[in-house]
């Protein structure tokens, strides 16, 4: 687990089973009032999906300051003759309270308030790779003690919704999703969760 100044984060990843490369790749960062965090998914599976997953995330890395929707035409611009990715961003604007988030394809994000009220975000259908198209952003208020989790199709809805991830910290949250499910992956997977404090630790 990393504690950065006032989000909180955890990462579970585990390639799909018999390779060494996980098609996976996530990207995360907090400075200057924002956090963004990233998480893309190589269509099919082995090093040309890491390849293009790594890209995008290169992408986003230099791009850290620009709003969602720009961040995901960046992207796909990146992945004309690449394979193509799903992907997932979050942005949380730290000062005005807000966060963004964009996504194509079945990257998933769930919310959990402290009062334990659990959102799933529908992602948009599709993928990126280099064609264009247009991005939905959904934005919302920012409550203190918010927990977000992000994951890749290795993660199911059902297991995410488990009452085992209510009320815990972000690392007992991975700590527990590897404890029930890592001997059932059959995908490669990444689950991400996060956790904003209103003060800064």
């Amino acid at each position: 687990m990393r504690n950065s100044d006032q989000v909180e984060v955890s990462v579970y990843q585990k390639a799909k089973k018999g390779n060494y490369y996980c098609g996976d790749s996530y990207f995360y960062h907090e400075s200057d009032g924002k956090f963004i965090c990233a998480l893309a998914d190589g269509l099919g599976s082995g090093e040309f999906a890491k390849e293009s997953s790594q890209t995008v995330m290169e992408v986003i890395r230099d791009n850290i300051d620009v709003p969602v929707t720009s961040m995901m035409k960046k992207s796909n611009e990146k992945l004309v003759g690449k394979r193509g990715v799903v992907l997932g961003i979050l942005q949380l604007d730290l000062k005005s309270k807000r966060y963004a988030y964009s996504s194509i394809g079945n990257i998933g994000l769930m919310t959990i308030t402290t009062n334990s009220i659990k959102k799933r975000n529908i992602p948009q259908a599709g993928y990126l790779s280099g064609y264009d198209r247009p991005f939905k952003v959904m934005s919302d208020h920012l409550e203190e003690g918010m927990i977000f989790v992000m994951f890749s199709d290795g993660v199911t809805s059902k297991e995410i919704s488990n009452s085992y991830f209510l009320h815990k910290e972000v690392d007992q949250i991975t700590d527990t999703f590897a404890y029930l499910y890592q001997q059932k992956l059959a995908d490669d997977t990444t689950l991400i969760a996060m956790k904003y404090n209103e003060e800064s630790r």
